[in-house]
């Protein structure tokens, strides 16, 4: 088997150990991110929504600067939304803040009932810098 090239950022170790799981991994030119959500430092949900989103994109952006990229590399977004009749709207004032400019990547959104006590999780594919 191949080793995995894992990625994690400068903080938040003990949460990705918690739960068995590796932030990123690097293969074949891409970086796949795993789901990010709102957490505080100690791992429990931030409870304002529009606070939560930005703080997943925060985590996210993290893991991203620690693999030598940034949002502009992200290709494909995956997001997951609790209730997202009640939550879109105020998900999506957040978002442009740090969507960046077009070109877009790709999106899918799903709707859940459950993730582990937050509201919003993404989940990124990067294009690896040269």
């Amino acid at each position: 088997m191949t080793t995995r090239d894992v990625v994690f950022p400068p903080a938040r170790h003990a949460l990705y150990d918690k739960n068995r799981y590796s932030p990123a991994v690097r293969s074949n030119g891409f970086l796949f991110v795993s789901g990010q959500v709102g957490s505080r430092e100690d791992g429990t949900p931030e409870p304002d929504l529009r606070a939560q989103v930005r703080l997943a994109f925060e985590n996210l952006n993290a893991i991203l600067a620690a693999a030598g990229g940034s949002f502009e590399d992200v290709v494909d977004v995956t997001v997951f939304m609790v209730d997202p009749e009640s939550t879109f709207e105020a998900i999506w004032e957040v978002v442009p803040e740090y969507w960046g400019e077009a070109p877009y990547p790709t999106i899918t959104a799903v709707g859940v009932t459950w993730l582990y006590g937050f509201q919003f999780e993404i989940k990124v594919i990067a294009k690896q810098r040269s």
